[in-house]
């Protein structure tokens, strides 16, 4: 008959808890998991990206409701608590009573308010659960509001940078001489202040609260030296209480938290705890690590057997994208040495404390890349005497010599701490891919390496590719190019946080390996830049591809093709007339008609190009983009002017979305087609965008593709108007514009987001739409424009055609 085992408290620890009972003994228990939130387990960890809008909620959801019927664990989420009775075995919640054989405390932390008046007024929060961000990001949606955040410690400074990147004004108000200072030295610290005061947020240590000032919500804080700091709101962030009430109205044994034994039991002999809501041998702990290996013990000692908790030696990470820093080990030592780097220019800086030739204390700010590599010798007390000379420099360079990046990592040993926050080493990481986990996902499945913070994520494909070799393609894919170990989007991420404005600043920063680039980064990067400071960042043509540079298609043979934009395939006699004198004129090889309803004269020399275009743009006739990774045609069929079938101005609403779309620079091309009636003379149903008339408005899909790959248009919206259309279109391509790799179809960007996503920007949140198409016309207002109008000007009849000169640092045409 399986026991009653009874959950309070559906956070990180009983999750896993959860987890490792699953795995050693799914059908000894049923089990019951209070949780007072309407939600189940989900990352914590990972409510500071939530905030900064890096996630999603759905990101951060450890189980969900399909795995919870999975593992026949019956859950009361919603529902609190109120009572323990360890006589009866029972606990007494909102909606009754449950008995129990086995109960399990999980009921984590609160915020620490410190006690000053005015500490409850509205507006006055900590920083635990999603209430809170859902909190502040509302109020964060006022125009000027202000954040003070009273805590310099790791959950201030990244509330308060992610409250910053949702463009609050935030001031950090520290008590102590220097932030972090149980994790970092003055030297460190300073340079993590410095990095935050350039993002705007105001850093102000030996701050000393004296009150909360307001009437009915909070309005200003009032330091002991009369400072007053306005504020909307006020986020708690100096500390944690462990949750207990619960376990003193029960009469459990508690003290700072509630006191466990090495097997995790508490004073009763049927109730155990885990999480920031315990007290072991005198500790509190507040980090995942330790918490997780709580629930491995209390999980191995529920399925019988008898294991110890010993407290793994952590290492602490910051969670602020761009912001790199790792600190371990005890810094309270008198009586050693230490190693120092520095490098100003880079904003780099390295402390390494020594006692009896063994690292006691890490300290990585700016770089953290060697952070395993010190952190594996500071747990096994290596003895690094013999490497001592180099030891600061890391791995890569050891004996006074550079070292190849994987043989680095192969160095490492397999008892090697990969994933501090799960406590998973480089050998199970290795045993996984033994076991046929061949990407990044397949290894966090097996492994949950990378699974909670994610910032070990690059350590652990470079294992994988250390351990595959050639076989790795999947993970490299993701970067960029072999110049830098990022993807696409922790450049675009990186361009964001640290409002990087030029490329020579982007590689800096990003630490790229070469000095100019690649013909692969460069024309990405470029992109970055310009689509999202359009009007701050000025366009590199030498970062260009090659059709992009010369603005025309090459041919096999050498020559270009020249394609004047039809708006919405309609022309008249002067245009063409004016392509036929300039066939004649220019000896084109061959006029043909294109598939998206416009003339393309073929074999034009590069010589004559600006000539050529010249006579075009005298008719009126603009580039047609053929070249570019923008918008390409908008293909439309006669509608209802015309055809007996047509619902719509099909024709008409194709001249309008063309007119309002050229011009705009892409991740990829981009193509739209109206068809005037369902019979989709237009082929509305494989492009990019496409709208289909029907007799009640109009029928809007995205995400189709005609290329090599076929793929049906997903519905997007139906509406009734044409400027409910446009204002969709634009939306949806600004979205694009702003999320999708380089390079990205938007077939392939959709599948990576998922269309739910985008509808929810594009369609559902009105604000959201408004916004996306007013970022759309600042760009518009430096880039809707011809390129052969600005060019076409006396240098090029002078011939001066150096200024569309090829890239020299290595592209093939």
């Amino acid at each position: 008959m399986k026991q009653k085992l009874v959950i309070i408290g559906a956070g990180m620890a009983s999750g896993r808890l959860l987890e490792e009972l699953a795995a050693i003994a799914r059908d000894k228990f049923e089990i019951t998991l209070f949780g007072a939130e309407p939600y189940g387990n989900y990352n914590r960890i990972m409510l500071s990206p939530l905030l900064a809008g890096e996630k999603k909620f759905e990101e951060i959801i450890i189980h969900d409701a399909k795995w919870y019927r999975e593992h026949n664990i019956k859950c009361r989420f919603n529902e609190s608590v109120v009572k323990i009775d360890k006589v009866a075995q029972q606990v007494v919640s909102e909606n009754g009573v449950t008995n129990y054989d086995k109960l399990v405390i999980a009921t984590g932390s609160a915020s620490f308010f410190i006690p000053v008046s005015g500490n409850d007024l509205a507006g006055v929060i900590g920083f635990r659960d999603l209430d809170d961000v859902n909190f502040m990001l509302e109020a964060a949606k006022r125009p000027n509001s202000k954040a003070v955040i009273i805590g310099g410690g790791l959950l201030g400074l990244e509330a308060a940078a992610a409250l910053k990147k949702q463009g609050m004004d935030v001031t950090i108000l520290h008590l102590m001489g220097h932030l972090m200072e149980r994790q970092l030295d003055s030297a460190a610290a300073y340079l993590l202040q410095k990095e935050l005061e350039e993002r705007g947020i105001k850093v102000v240590c030996n701050a000393h609260t004296k009150a909360i000032l307001g009437k009915e919500r909070v309005e200003a804080v009032l330091l002991d030296n009369g400072k007053i700091y306005d504020a909307d709101i006020v986020v708690m962030a100096a500390g944690i209480r462990p949750e207990t009430r619960l376990a003193i109205d029960a009469g459990l044994h508690v003290e700072r938290g509630i006191v466990v034994n090495d097997n995790m039991l508490t004073s009763d002999k049927n109730i155990y705890a885990l999480g920031e809501c315990v007290e072991h041998k005198n500790i509190v702990y507040g980090l995942v690590a330790p918490i997780y290996e709580m629930a491995r013990i209390l999980a191995a000692n529920l399925h019988g057997k008898s294991e110890k908790f010993s407290p793994p030696i952590i290492s602490t990470r910051l969670k602020i994208s761009g912001v790199d820093l790792l600190s371990a080990g005890d810094f309270t030592y008198n009586d050693c040495e230490e190693i120092v780097f520095r490098d100003p220019g880079r904003g780099i800086y390295k402390r390494l404390l020594i006692r009896d030739n063994k690292i006691i204390a890490i300290i990585l700010f700016g770089d953290v890349s060697d952070g395993s590599w010190f952190f594996s010798k500071l747990k096994s007390g290596e003895d690094i005497s013999e490497i001592r000379d180099f030891l600061i420099h890391g791995p890569a360079l050891q004996n006074g010599k550079v070292q190849d990046p994987l043989s680095v990592i192969e160095s490492l040993p397999h008892e090697a701490e990969i994933c501090g926050c799960n406590g998973v080493c480089k050998g199970e990481i290795i045993k996984a891919i033994e076991n046929g986990a061949k990407d990044l996902a397949a290894v966090r499945e097996a492994t949950t390496a990378s699974a909670s913070c994610g910032s070990c994520a690059n350590l652990v494909e470079q294992i994988i590719a250390a351990s595959l070799g050639e076989e790795f393609s999947v993970s490299e894919k993701d970067y960029i190019c072999n110049c830098t170990n990022l993807t696409h989007e922790d450049v675009r991420q990186l361009i964001k946080s640290k409002n990087i404005k030029s490329m020579p600043a982007l590689m800096q920063e990003a630490g790229w390996k070469t000095s100019c680039g690649c013909p692969t980064c460069r024309p990405a990067l470029n992109y970055y830049l310009l689509s999202q400071w359009p009007l701050e960042y000025k366009d590199d043509v030498q970062s260009r591809l090659v059709n992009e540079r010369n603005h025309a298609n090459i041919q096999k043979d050498g020559t270009f093709s020249v394609m004047p934009r039809m708006w919405g395939g309609i022309t008249n006699s002067t245009e063409l007339r004016a392509i036929a004198d300039a066939a004649d004129k220019y000896n084109v090889a061959a006029v043909k008609v294109t598939g998206g309803q416009r003339i393309d004269l073929l074999g034009v020399k590069k010589s004559d190009l600006p000539f050529i275009w010249a006579d075009l743009n005298k008719v009126g006739m603009v580039s047609g983009h053929a070249y570019s990774k923008g918008l390409r045609t908008v293909k439309t069929c006669v509608g209802s002017e015309f055809c007996r079938f047509g619902t719509q101005d099909s024709t008409g609403l194709g001249i309008k979305l063309e007119k309002k779309l050229w011009g705009s620079w892409t991740p990829h091309k981009v193509k739209l087609a109206v068809s005037g009636c369902p019979r989709n003379c237009a082929e509305a149903s494989c492009k990019d965008v496409g709208i289909i008339c029907v007799e009640s408005g109009y029928e809007i899909g995205v995400a189709g593709a005609a290329g090599m790959d076929l793929k049906k248009t997903q519905p997007l919206a139906k509406v009734a108007t044409e400027q409910e259309v446009i204002d969709l279109c634009v939306a949806f391509i600004q979205l694009y514009r702003e999320h999708a790799r380089y390079l990205d179809r938007p077939y392939k960007w959709v599948e990576k987001v998922g269309l739910d996503w985008v509808k929810e920007r594009v369609v559902e949140d009105k604000e959201s739409r408004i916004a996306l198409c007013e970022r759309f016309e600042i760009s518009q207002s430096v880039y809707r424009k011809d390129p052969w109008a600005e060019q076409t000007s006396i240098q090029f009849r002078e011939k001066k055609w150096d200024l569309l000169a090829d890239l020299t640092c290595g592209e093939k045409l």
